[in-house]
């Protein structure tokens, strides 16, 4: 990645994917705080790079609501996937894997955010 970088530049797509599958890979060893710095980095760079609607973006921008999900920033991590979803069906359609799969977090958050609220008001 760091020779990406350097050589091809911070922007490239090469080293944005190579960012991206670090990021992946914090992810899976539950380093979150990691993961998280990478994706913002990654998802806003493909935003100016490739577009809000390119399929890149989209999938980083997915990882990256997995990861305040798994921060415990649920609310931003919904968000962030309504956001997703809302572009993604648009690009990919209804039903895409990636939109099915997607959709599916979005809703099992949504209910367990719904669960937490209602614990709370008791």
């Amino acid at each position: 990645m760091e020779t990406r970088k350097i050589k091809l530049g911070a922007d490239h797509p090469d080293t944005l994917a190579s960012m991206a599958d670090l990021a992946l890979t914090y992810m899976n060893q539950r380093q979150w705080l990691e993961a998280e710095k990478l994706l913002v980095q990654v998802m806003e760079t493909r935003k100016i790079k490739l577009g809000a609607d390119h399929p890149d973006t989209l999938e980083s921008m997915s990882n990256l609501a997995c990861t305040f999900k798994d921060r415990g920033f649920t609310s931003r991590a919904i968000s962030l996937m309504e956001e997703c979803c809302k572009s993604g069906s648009a690009v990919f359609g209804p039903q895409h894997p990636n939109m099915i799969s997607s959709r599916k977090a979005l809703k099992t958050w949504q209910i367990e955010a719904l669960g937490i609220q209602e614990q709370e008001e008791s």
